[in-house]
């Protein structure tokens, strides 16, 4: 099938490769020339594990182009767009600009018969608007709603093997095309067909109940540390209960990205315009305790150092999470330029955000060396679970600090191996 993908930041880009992988023909279209031209050359601006070797695959080359130029796309017979839709300045909105100026440019050259298909998140309500708007101009072409699970570092997985898809129509037989699409994309997963709210309110919700999850356990991790209980062994211990389960049950200095954070607060606002502000007033607290975990954190840290002042703090750990160089409202760097700001020098480490770190905060120092970030160290703070930080060998690493005290912001590292190698171990929850 001949398929557009607009938009080729971090969903585009997947959706496009992966769908090329598989044979179909992609027309991959985006403003930004700079990207496309990356694109062409068999270069990920991005780093999500296994994509750069899958465009490097017979089948993505002969099958992808991309461009800049929508009119390229005019015969395709299904257009995805997949436009950030960020958080507008100073605001909890979510700014739907791009996503607009798209669906403009594929009205204009979408063809009697085709699909457009949105898989940005918006607010709900917005599916109907553009259906609404599409219709009055391109009676012939339909609108279907289809929202993306995607996890940063799985990417590739959740596009070829999904464990649910999504699809929102206004028309009985609205999602037929795309239903049949994806059954050949993967047969086994689920096919959830429903009309426009419920699909902009499945993505929406989910995000909502991973963070009430998190933001539950970093609130008991708070009356832990009143209590002198264990966070950790707290959460194995409820998440044994089936019913509640023991992911996303994870301890630390909060959650980030470019999903979560922004699409609770654009829940929220949409929720306020609902006259629905009191339904969705518990993810306001949510957000104010993801918040206080970071600064849980730096108070840490400062209790342990006192004066921060010509103190060195290790950072391991740039961005949101592991297997990405996301650093969209990373609590490790916003942790680190805090304590830079305070007065110390923070040396900070990743294995792949290095870049987007320095991009985003150029006042921080960042080393492309563990060792070089441990060495001399006052203080090592682990703010991201990276597999590399976790192997390390702690008895090693103690060599090279000054003062052998590590922060675990994340409650993953092997406690009696780091306490047997000679480390004190700080972290938020519990009592080590």
């Amino acid at each position: 099938m001949k398929i557009s993908v607009i938009g080729v930041g971090y969903l585009g880009a997947t959706h496009a490769i992966c769908m090329a992988s598989l044979g179909h023909e992609v027309i991959a279209v985006d403003v930004d020339p700079q990207k496309v031209a990356l694109l062409n050359t068999g270069v990920v601006p991005f780093y999500e594990p296994g994509l750069t070797q899958l465009l490097g695959t017979a089948n993505a080359q002969s099958n992808l182009t991309f461009t800049t130029d929508y009119s390229d796309a005019s015969n395709c017979d299904i257009h995805f767009l997949c436009i950030g839709t960020p958080q507008t300045e100073n605001e909890l909105h979510a700014d739907l600009t791009a996503l607009e100026n798209a669906f403009e440019s594929v009205i204009k050259i979408a063809k009697p018969g085709s699909l457009i298909v949105g898989k940005s998140t918006v607010p709900v309500g917005t599916a109907q608007r553009l259906a609404t708007n599409l219709a009055e101009r391109k009676p012939g072409v339909l609108l279907n709603w289809n929202p993306e699970f995607l996890r940063e570092g799985h990417a590739i997985a959740d596009t070829l093997q999904p464990n649910r898809i999504v699809i929102g129509a206004n028309t009985e037989n609205g999602a037929e095309a795309l239903a049949n699409f994806y059954k050949l994309v993967s047969p086994e997963a689920p096919i959830f067909i429903t009309n426009f709210p419920t699909a902009e309110l499945v993505k929406v919700a989910a995000n909502a109940f991973l963070a009430t999850k998190i933001s539950f356990i970093n609130a008991m991790s708070e009356v832990a540390d009143a209590t002198g209980a264990d966070v950790t062994l707290l959460a194995d211990a409820i998440g044994a209960d089936d019913r509640i389960g023991r992911k996303f049950l994870g301890s630390g200095i909060g959650f980030g990205g470019g999903c979560l954070p922004k699409d609770i607060r654009a829940f929220l606002a949409r929720a306020d315009e609902l006259g629905l502000a009191e339904s969705l007033n518990f993810l306001k607290e949510f957000d104010l305790i993801n918040q206080r975990a970071r600064t849980r954190a730096v108070a840490l840290a400062l209790k342990e150092l006192g004066n921060p002042k010509g103190k060195k703090i290790a950072v391991l750990g740039a961005a949101f999470k592991p297997d990405s160089d996301d650093v969209r409202d990373s609590p490790a760097l916003e942790i680190a330029e805090t304590l830079h700001a305070l007065g110390a020098s923070v040396v900070v480490h990743d294995p792949r955000a290095l870049e987007s770190a320095a991009a985003k905060i150029p006042e921080l120092t960042y080393s492309d060396s563990i060792e070089e970030t441990l060495t001399q160290a006052d203080l090592t703070m682990h703010l991201t679970e990276w597999g590399e930080y976790r192997a390390l060998d702690p008895a090693l690493v103690k060599k090279l600090v000054k003062v052998p005290t590590i922060f675990d912001g994340r409650n993953v590292l092997d406690v009696a191996k780091w306490q047997n190698a000679g480390w004190k171990l700080l972290a938020l929850g519990r009592a080590l």
